[in-house]
């Protein structure tokens, strides 16, 4: 029982101690995703989805929730939007080649139209990132429109 009892009291100073371990915020702002809008022309109404249901994993502008205060959930956050970022990053789009803007935009489509995203671990604390038929509709038509940028175009242009 006094072994349990140590367990406990190590695993409290451990929790204390992380407390005063940040990872670094994802919050740059949302002027470095004016190369992504200008460049593919969502509608007001696919501005607000992407803003609600993607840019917060997938740019450099996380809009932090308060429980992303408290280690090891920070940590998790972090791992998870550095994931998210690792896939599609708006932020970095001037960057991409038109294959790969294109390929990313494909991927997009994939992942919402067989609901893979938003993740279910997202949409459960941010409800309004729940996508009904209208916003997914809308969300894949502006991407397919926006796909014929990039169709055809080769690596160097």
């Amino acid at each position: 029982m006094k072994w349990v009892k140590r367990f406990f009291i190590l695993a409290l100073l451990v929790l204390v101690a992380i407390q005063f371990v940040r990872p670094e915020k994802n919050n740059k702002g949302y002027a470095s995703l004016d190369a992504f809008v200008a460049e593919t022309k969502p509608t007001a109404a696919v501005t607000q989805i992407l803003k609600t249901a993607c840019y917060d994993c997938h740019s450099n502008q996380t809009v932090y929730p308060w429980y992303a205060e408290i280690a090891p959930i920070s940590f998790w956050l972090d791992e998870h939007i550095d994931h998210g970022k690792g896939h599609l990053n708006f932020s970095e789009w001037s960057t991409y080649s038109p294959k790969r803007k294109d390929h990313k935009l494909d991927e997009l489509i994939e992942m919402v139209e067989s609901k893979e995203m938003p993740l279910d671990s997202y949409t459960w604390v941010h409800k309004d990132a729940i996508l009904d038929e209208t916003q997914m509709t809308a969300l894949l038509n502006w991407a397919q429109l926006a796909r014929l940028n990039y169709i055809g175009k080769n690596e160097t242009q």
